[in-house]
Parts: structure tokens; sequence; C-alpha cells
């Protein structure tokens, strides 16, 4: 069972002399430094509360925060839902992808209602919940995956929609945020969410940062929840990119990191990183070494293995990664791109020693996986384009 409902949504109550980039961001954790400089040159944008802690705490940013709303820089909806369009380009494709934010009870994850598919990390979960404790507010969203609200309701929804704010990014994505406050449709979908249940596709840390966040909070109702914005299972924007794994090898070689993935691979070589990148989905990966060797690599699979040896990121991890460069033991450096033409630019520059070049993941197979309660490799997937932050905040101040 899911508990999603409609709330006071705080969200920017715009200058003459501002515009709606002024004051959001992409999530927290993709910001580079030149950007955050960029973004943070703004007064009252959303970095400047999220990414801006003084000793490991957020007290400047609240009071920074305190301040906006005090000025009447951020003005209190009704109880609303939010729709949230994305258009974008998936390789020469344009897409539109349709979330709904609004907020989500936290429960834990043996409850059956909320369903991850990616670890966490300690230092991470840490930050944010400094952060939350400091704030009282939630100020980014979490993104989920739910079964759909239907073609009837859905269309309520949109026919209902009042445009609030729009923005092309410089990945040329185009944000469209509209609320939605009529409650005869918002108590239709808070309904309908209660026997679904949402799988985390981004956001994994926030989640669990949320939950133990509500649970030093006992019998406070406000706190129980986190800022969600869900998107059906069937939406036609929902697009899943493959992340590739980038290898600095420390002082393993690549003569005998090949001759270690043979033992456990069925391998082919290929004479171009072209012809790997054709024929990658008949295979789990490919591998682009920088000396220009390409090979294309598949598990071989027997039906009594555990089903995680179906997905090419674990099969990655396990023989590629950890069997091989012991990554796992700090033998070896790994970093991750999404983006396949910067991962050949930088294999071609001969930047890293060895990418590991997937293929997309399923969403289906993601899906089963979470549901039998297993974990998947962190970065498994990438689902493009990322959720925005800052066009409204969640309030938990009594």
């Amino acid at each position: 069972m899911v508990t999603f409902l409609p709330f006071k949504g705080l969200r920017p109550a715009l200058r003459d002399d501002e515009t709606i980039a002024d004051r959001v961001s992409p999530p927290y954790d993709v910001i580079g430094p030149e950007a955050l400089a960029e973004l943070q040159s703004h007064g009252c944008n959303v970095t400047r509360f999220t990414l801006m802690p003084d000793n490991g705490r957020y007290t400047n940013a609240r009071k920074e925060f305190d301040v906006a709303l005090a000025d009447g820089l951020l003005a209190e909806d009704e109880p609303s839902f939010y729709l949230y369009r994305q258009t974008f380009d998936d390789s020469g494709v344009t897409r539109v992808r349709t979330g709904i934010a609004g907020i989500l009870r936290t429960e834990d994850y043996s409850e059956g209602g909320v369903i991850p598919h990616e670890e966490t990390f300690s230092k991470v979960k840490a930050d944010r919940l400094n952060l939350l404790r400091d704030m009282e507010v939630h100020l980014e969203s979490i993104f989920g995956i739910f079964p759909g609200l239907g073609a009837e309701l859905m269309a309520a929804v949109n026919d209902a929609a009042e445009p609030l704010y729009q923005i092309t990014d410089g990945d040329g994505v185009r944000h469209e945020y509209l609320k939605v406050s009529d409650p005869s449709i918002t108590s239709k979908i808070t309904e309908t969410l209660k026997s679904q249940s949402m799988l985390i596709a981004d956001g994994h840390h926030r989640y669990e940062t949320a939950l133990a966040y509500a649970k030093e909070n006992p019998g406070i109702e406000c706190k129980q929840f986190v800022l969600a914005t869900l998107v059906a299972a069937d939406d036609e924007g929902l697009v899943i990119w493959p992340t590739h794994r980038l290898v600095d090898a420390g002082d393993i070689g690549e003569n005998g990191a090949v001759k270690k993935i043979q033992k456990t691979a069925l391998e082919t070589e290929e004479t171009t990183p072209e012809e790997m990148l054709a024929k990658l989905p008949d295979y789990d990966m490919g591998l682009y070494f920088k000396t220009g060797r390409c090979m294309l690599a598949r598990h071989p699979r027997s039906e009594s293995e555990d089903p995680l040896w179906g997905l090419d990121t674990y099969i990655a991890q396990q023989l590629v990664l950890n069997g091989v460069y012991k990554a796992d033991e700090g033998k070896s450096k790994v970093s991750y791109d999404a983006d396949t033409d910067s991962v050949m630019k930088s294999m071609a520059a001969k930047q890293h020693d060895l990418a590991i070049i997937l293929n997309h993941p399923r969403l289906q197979s993601i899906w089963d996986l979470s549901l039998s309660g297993r974990r998947m490799p962190k970065k498994t997937t990438y689902f493009f384009p990322k959720i925005w932050s800052g066009f409204v905040f969640y309030p938990m101040r009594k």
C-alpha cells in the first residue's frame, strides 16, 4: 500500500528581475564545481539550501531559507499535486515523460509498498540527514515508478493542471511544472495509489534518509513523509540508459586482465569500437581497452544461477571490476558515465585503462529483481532526464 498525498507546497514567487532558471537546479549529486558556483550566484537558488553546509551542518542554509520565506520569495499553495513534464531527445526521438509530485509516506522496505533496487552508502545519508534536521524541509524529490493512474484519470489530471513554470536546460530538456489542486481529482490520485506499490528509480539515499528522519520524529505526522515524483511504468517517456564503467587499473596490466576475463566469460574480439557497439545487444558487455583493443563478453548462464547473473551490471561487477581489477579491495578506481559518446571520446583520448560498455537495462528485469528483494549494484540504472530541484518544497515545521 502506498500513501501518496497532495500537500501545501512552498514554491518560488518570482520577482520581476528573476526567471525560474534562477531558482532551480539539477539534483545536488550531479552538479560540478563550476555549475554550482553559477547556480549559487543567484540569491535564492535551491543549491544555496542543499549544498551550503557549515562544518557539516546546514544552519546557515536554514537562515537563508527563512529569510526568503519572510521576504515573500516563497509562496504557499493550497493542498496540491504537481504535474512535471519533461520533453527531451532520446537518440533522435522526441519523448515526453510525465511525473506527479506529492508527498509519500515513508515505510520500511519490509512492508512491501516501497521497493528499492540499488545499494546505498552511509556517508551520503549522514550528510542528507543533517540537512533534514537543520532545514525541516524536503528540498528535493525522490523519483519513483508506479503502475499508473489509468487513461481516464490521467486525462482528468492533465485537464485540471494549471501551468506554473517552464524552462529549457543546457541539455535541451524542456521542464514544465503545473499545479493540480481540484480536490475531486487529488483524492482520486490518492485512492488509486493505495492499492499499488512504488519502485524507487532514483533517490535511494534521500528516501532512506527521510525514513530515518521520520523514525527520529515519531508522532509528528508531517515528518513521516518525503517529497516524491512518481512516473507511470507505461509512460512513453520512461527511458533507462546504461551507466558505463571506466576503470583506472593501477598496476593491473591489460594482458593479464584479458587472460583472467577469458577464463570466466565467453568472448570475441572486434576490430573497431564501432563494430563492438553494433554487436553489443547480443552480449553482456563490451570491453574497450586503452590500447584500442575491443572485445565482447558474455557470461555462460545456467538456470540454477542466482537471477542477478542475468544483469549485465552484476556480471561486470563480479567478473571484471572485482574479479579481475579488485575494485572492491581498492586496487583500481572505477568511475561512471551514462553518455556513450562521452565514453568513446575519453577512451580514444586514452584517459582510462578500460571502458566497460553496457546495454540498456530493461525495466521489467529491474522490477522483478526488486520485488524478489534483491539489491543491484550501484549505478545499475540511469533514468534520463533527472528530476530537477527547486520547483516546489515540502515544509515539515509544526
